[in-house]
């Protein structure tokens, strides 16, 4: 299944541009203020998303070595597919989110504002953006940032059981979402429109779903 999660996981960050807009419009409007045009423009936006794509991958290797740790000492088979089924139970969870259908992921997303919390100054000292060194120290402390889509795939990388494949699936995860944060930080208010349509994001809510529901079939099926 390894493959498979990739690929869902990937698009399940596509798909969570809504999601995204709400949650990082706000730091992208301040770390793209006054930002250069042109080919400078793109390099220190491509610096953030570099920087906090890292971060996802750093928390996937971290997840993912840390379950793989546990589960030596535990059965292993049965924690891992229980890790798995909660990962797909969220995975729904967050698409009815999207699909403006029910909130309850938001709850989740609390558990990390302590720590966002510290690390808010820090971005803040770092304004303004002026290189793409900046950037991507910048980028780095936005991939802390409290998401209900991030925890959804990091339960994925929990589930994954080895630090490798934790940090590829949240690599998986972050590509997906690359497209929609580097547009948004250049077509933020045509963007905004598109991906706030009601029609939009109940496909893209309900695809979500969809795929967590097919992810739990297959381990019921065995595969």
């Amino acid at each position: 299944m390894l493959e498979t999660n990739f690929w869902i996981i990937f698009l399940t960050g596509l798909l969570g541009g809504g999601h995204c807009m709400g949650m990082c419009g706000g730091i992208i409007t301040a770390l793209t203020l006054n930002l250069p045009a042109g080919q400078q423009r793109w390099l220190i936006l491509l610096s953030y998303n570099v920087g906090r794509i890292g971060s996802y991958v750093l928390i996937g290797t971290m997840l993912g070595g840390l379950a793989g740790a546990g589960l030596s000492l535990l059965t292993a088979r049965p924690a891992q597919l229980a890790l798995l089924v909660l990962a797909n139970l969220m995975l729904i969870a967050m698409g009815l989110y999207l699909a403006g259908l029910s909130s309850a992921i938001t709850a989740l997303e609390k558990l990390g504002r302590p720590v966002w919390a510290r690390l808010q100054p820090l971005l803040a000292r770092l304004l303004p953006i002026r290189s793409p060194r900046g950037a991507l120290l910048a980028g780095t402390l936005w991939g802390w940032l409290p998401c209900g889509l991030v925890y959804s795939a990091s339960l994925s990388a929990l589930a994954s059981g080895k630090a490798t494949q934790g940090g590829l699936l949240m690599l998986a995860f972050g590509l997906g979402t690359l497209p929609n944060l580097l547009l948004m930080g250049v077509f933020a208010d045509t963007l905004r429109q598109w991906l706030q349509q009601r029609l939009v994001r109940l496909l893209a809510g309900l695809l979500v779903a969809g795929m967590g529901l097919t992810r739990l079939l297959l381990l019921a099926a065995g595969h």
